[in-house]
């Protein structure tokens, strides 16, 4: 282990990261089935929550764009917004900038329960270790967004 605050070598930071692909698959798989047993009552899916909180804390956007902060395909996202719709969860508005792209917003109806949901969450949340600094995080933070921007390019294959 390197803590000397120096960057590591190529082959041994793939081995390190190679550590943190390994508990990020079965932390999101459980966190997804948290997510999906939490919104069965509400009668959402996990994509159509996905939906919600990119327009909740990106504002309004349209199906490519939010397809694209999700790393998803546009095709997906435009089934989880027509079943959002259909909920009435969101709604489509005209593009000022594309006519035939429309922008797609959150409804008071989908604002509140997106705001319920992310509030339950966020209960949950707060018992993840106790003992974790904002430093911890952040680190956390660079060293995901390192990783799924080094995977960038994968997608384009």
């Amino acid at each position: 282990m390197n803590d000397t605050g120096t960057p590591l070598p190529p082959d041994a930071l793939a081995r390190r990261l190679t550590e943190v692909y390994d508990l990020v698959g079965p932390l999101y798989r459980r966190a997804q089935r948290g997510v999906e047993q939490g919104l069965s009552a509400d009668g959402l899916s996990v994509g159509v929550r996905a939906v919600l909180t990119v327009l909740r804390r990106g504002g309004t956007m349209t199906v490519p764009q939010m397809g694209r902060a999700q790393a998803i395909s546009r095709q997906f996202v435009q089934r989880m917004v027509n079943d959002a719709a259909a909920l009435d969860l969101v709604e489509s508005v005209p593009n000022p900038a594309h006519r035939r792209s429309s922008l797609i917003r959150l409804t008071e109806r989908g604002r509140e329960t997106i705001d319920g949901i992310l509030t339950r969450e966020h209960r949950l949340l707060r018992e993840v270790g106790s003992d974790l600094t904002d430093s911890d995080v952040t680190t956390c933070l660079r060293v995901l967004g390192a990783m799924l921007a080094a995977l960038d390019h994968v997608d384009d294959a």
